[in-house]
């Protein structure tokens, strides 16, 4: 599996198909393959031909594993995600991320506009800058909790099992969780220029309303996926579709 290190981390990564390339980006307890690859995505996009990459986020899959909050915060995951983009000497590329990784591409798009040629948000809503969706600290406290039986939070046990399903580092995680949950002010999100598609399932409330955060961006375009929750709308056919048509109009 390829990797590279951006300063002390160690980034794996996919990289499959030829044509314009999109970046993926998991969201938070997944992986590459969980988020991406099992879902369909990477065969979606490489047969509609398109270079697909799809990295493990620090914390997660086969990258480095930190075990301090502080090295968490969006933007390091984010400058992970830029680093990427120099690694395989890509300019530009559009960017998809899900949950977490919707954060993600939000701050590389208010960092590095010019490296982002359009952005998909899934699993991402409103509260991207009303708050951060998730309890912070009663999932950690699941995360870190001596057994899956000792979690009584609903919540917290379905992060634990998640988490437990992907064979993730439990520490690592609830590490994440406690730093990388910074918001964004409106006036931020007012002044983003890249071409933007908010998606998430009828049911998400975790994420809160596509179409309330899409509203605070000039042009950006929202979609609500009928009858799904966060853990089932990412391989959706309409979130498919939806991303297919919103791709293939971007400039």
């Amino acid at each position: 599996m390829p990797h590279f290190t951006h300063g002390d981390v160690e980034i794996a990564y996919l990289d499959e198909g030829e044509g314009e390339p999109i970046v993926l980006v998991h969201g938070f307890a997944s992986n590459k393959e969980v988020n991406w690859v099992y879902p369909g995505w990477m065969s979606t996009l490489t047969r509609a031909g398109r270079r697909v990459i799809a990295l493990d986020n620090r914390g997660h899959g086969a990258s480095s594993k930190l075990y301090d909050p502080a090295a968490y915060h969006s933007d390091n995951m984010a400058e992970d995600v830029r680093a990427l983009l120099d690694h395989l000497d890509l300019p530009r590329a559009d960017v998809m991320g899900y949950s977490l990784g919707g954060r993600i591409t939000t701050m590389l798009a208010v960092d590095h506009p010019q490296r982002v040629r359009a952005a998909v948000l899934g699993g991402i809503g409103i509260h991207l800058v009303d708050g951060p969706g998730l309890p912070a600290q009663t999932i950690a406290a699941a995360l870190e909790a001596p057994t899956r039986a000792d979690v009584t939070d609903p919540r917290g046990y379905t992060f634990r099992a998640f988490a437990e399903q992907t064979r993730s580092d439990l520490r690592a995680l609830a590490a994440c969780i406690r730093g990388s949950r910074q918001t964004l002010a409106r006036d931020e999100l007012g002044r983003l220029t890249v071409p933007l598609l908010v998606a998430a399932g009828s049911n998400d409330d975790i994420a809160g309303s596509p179409e309330e955060l899409a509203a605070l961006v000039p042009g950006a375009q929202a979609l609500v996926i009928p009858g799904r929750d966060h853990m089932l709308a990412v391989g959706d056919r309409v979130f498919k579709a939806g991303v297919a048509e919103f791709l293939s109009q971007r400039p």
